[in-house]
């Protein structure tokens, strides 16, 4: 191969490592943002709810230096095949990431009003349904790091068992709230952020599908396991805001 050639194959190389590194930064950024999240609300910790709000701006930005890298990438090197099919992924995983992140600073902006209230149940479903969320979703980030179909599949296969524990947790606020009226703020807080964390759950799922595609070259075929009968008490949100 000539010199350079040579050096335009290892140059557009790096520039794909270049984009990996990226979208796994912006995954570690936001797997941190929703840990402080969770924290904030089932520890009452003020601080890393703040911190959690605070992070999302970076994860905007980050958000953007992406979108122009693979803006560049696109125009000076006409990606092909795999590498056209990862270029595509990483920038549909972006968006996701951005809503993760969007979900998370939600979460802890919500535990700072539920700090002022006195909680007189339990939240040990709502820490499994937190657990279980950020478990997937850092397999999910493990498998963007590692183009691992497998995990990326895993991920997928296990979204079902968050909507259920969804499920139960939207039942036992709605039975709290019609049993006391002074559980109704309370409630609709908890009723919120345990949405948000079903939807970092749904994100995550989205980024499996494409690390999936990404390095099989094919869609999942499968319907995607839903678990959600909340739908017949409530119209699903896009988002809380």
């Amino acid at each position: 191969m000539p010199e350079t050639a040579e050096h335009i194959v290892k140059s557009y190389d790096n520039e794909l490592k270049r984009l990996s590194a990226l979208i796994t930064s912006m995954g570690g950024m936001v797997e941190s943002q929703v840990a402080m999240a969770c924290a904030a609300v089932l520890d009452r910790d003020s601080e890393a709810a703040h911190r959690a709000v605070e992070a999302d701006a970076k994860v905007d930005g980050l958000e953007r230096e992406v979108e122009q890298f693979v803006i560049r990438l696109l125009a000076l090197r006409q990606p092909m095949a795999q590498d056209l099919r990862l270029i595509f992924a990483s920038l549909k995983m972006t968006g996701d990431l951005e809503r993760i992140g969007d979900y998370a600073a939600n979460v802890a902006k919500r535990s700072l009003v539920l700090a002022q209230f006195s909680v007189p149940y339990t939240l040990s479903g709502l820490a499994h349904m937190s657990r279980l969320v950020q478990e997937n979703l850092k397999l999910i980030i493990d498998a963007i790091g590692e183009k691992d179909s497998e995990k990326a599949l895993q991920v997928w296969r296990s979204d079902a068992a968050i909507d259920e524990i969804y499920d139960a947790l939207f039942r036992e606020l709605i039975t709290y709230m019609m049993e006391d009226p002074r559980n109704i703020t309370p409630c609709t807080h908890l009723l919120f952020i345990a949405k948000n964390l079903e939807r970092i759950g749904d994100h995550a799922t989205n980024i499996a599908e494409l690390v999936y595609y990404a390095e099989r070259g094919e869609p999942l075929s499968d319907i995607r396991p839903k678990s959600d009968s909340s739908y017949s008490a409530v119209a699903r949100p896009k988002r809380d805001e």
